[in-house]
């Protein structure tokens, strides 16, 4: 895909390709939508998290609230999206042993309980070890520290996801 077929889209179709850039959030990619043209993909980039970035907290924690537990009853339901399906199964998410599902499952249920939204992480930038280790280190955060890092890890997966839909290296974004 190039920003010429991008800016061609018509608003069904841009939401249809571009709606879970950010999990579950089809509104963000219609909100973007409208300030089209793009200039490039970084230019695209920019507007999802400007987008973003002007939410009030109350709207940054929905958007988070959309992401599901890493490891967490979706995976295990099967009911995640395909994106997050590949991003889990990629850290190896998809082959813990019981012991360790239970283990993610204690702490995910510690840091929503804290936080009140999900532990957001891009997992597909690390491996299954790194997952229960940083989420047990985040759970001592500051609310105001998490929300900014748990919205920086939103960024980073729709970088990704981005740079999956324009088949380019996420390194030269």
């Amino acid at each position: 895909m190039d920003i010429e077929k991008v800016n061609s889209m018509d608003f069904g179709e841009f939401v249809d390709v571009f709606g879970n850039v950010i999990e579950r959030c089809p509104l963000i990619a219609a909100a973007v939508w409208s300030q089209r043209p793009f200039s490039g993909l970084e230019d695209l980039e920019k507007r999802f998290f400007a987008f973003v970035d002007a939410l009030p907290q109350s709207g940054q924690e929905g958007i988070l609230r959309c992401h599901p537990d890493l490891a967490g009853r979706e995976l295990q339901r099967g009911t995640l999206t395909p994106e997050s399906q590949r991003e889990q199964a990629g850290a190896g998410l998809t082959s813990l042993g019981a012991g360790e599902r239970l283990r993610l499952a204690d702490l995910n249920a510690q840091y929503r309980a804290r936080f009140g939204f999900p532990f957001v992480l891009a997992a597909r930038l690390g491996d299954r070890a790194a997952v229960p280790r940083e989420l047990a280190r985040r759970l001592h955060c500051p609310p105001a520290q998490e929300l900014r890092t748990a919205l920086g890890e939103v960024k980073k997966i729709c970088r990704l996801r981005l740079a999956d839909l324009f088949r380019v290296d996420p390194a030269r974004l």
